[in-house]
């Protein structure tokens, strides 16, 4: 008498799709899944305009907008991944348009001219120098 072991076959539960949690952790916008549900939860991540929960599955298509700070995306999905691989593989994963990639250089260079235009110290303040701060700043 033999005894037959039904192994377990792991299936996704619907082919095509993946969570978008998971595909922004592999297509590098996030560093861990957890940072990834975080910025979903909180609203920073919009699907197609609409805010989506972290287990909302994603369809190549989709046009997803990421907001990191003050650096916004918006990119559409072009090909789905659960791993996370090298930078040009996850590169692959999905197109930004071409208004975000405008409107992203363009605050770039916002940002490189504001930060010209700064005084800058020619270097970092010694002992002395940091007393003299510490009371300056306390009176």
């Amino acid at each position: 008498m033999s005894r037959r072991r039904s192994v377990p076959v792991e299936q996704p539960p619907t082919a095509g799709t993946v969570r978008i949690d998971k595909w922004l952790w592999a297509a590098r916008f996030y560093k861990t899944r957890a940072l990834a549900s975080e910025a979903i939860s909180g609203g920073h991540v919009q699907v197609d305009g609409n805010r989506v929960k972290p287990a909302r599955l994603l369809r190549v298509g989709e046009t997803v907008t990421i907001r990191k700070g003050q650096i916004e995306w918006q990119v559409v999905v072009r090909a789905l991944s659960v791993r996370r691989g090298p930078a040009a593989e996850a590169r692959e994963l999905y197109d930004e348009t071409e208004a975000s990639r405008q409107h992203r250089e363009e605050r770039d260079e916002q940002r490189r001219l504001l930060a010209d235009s700064a005084p800058h110290p020619e270097k970092r303040p010694d002992k002395r120098a940091r007393r003299r701060i510490i009371q300056f700043r306390d009176r």
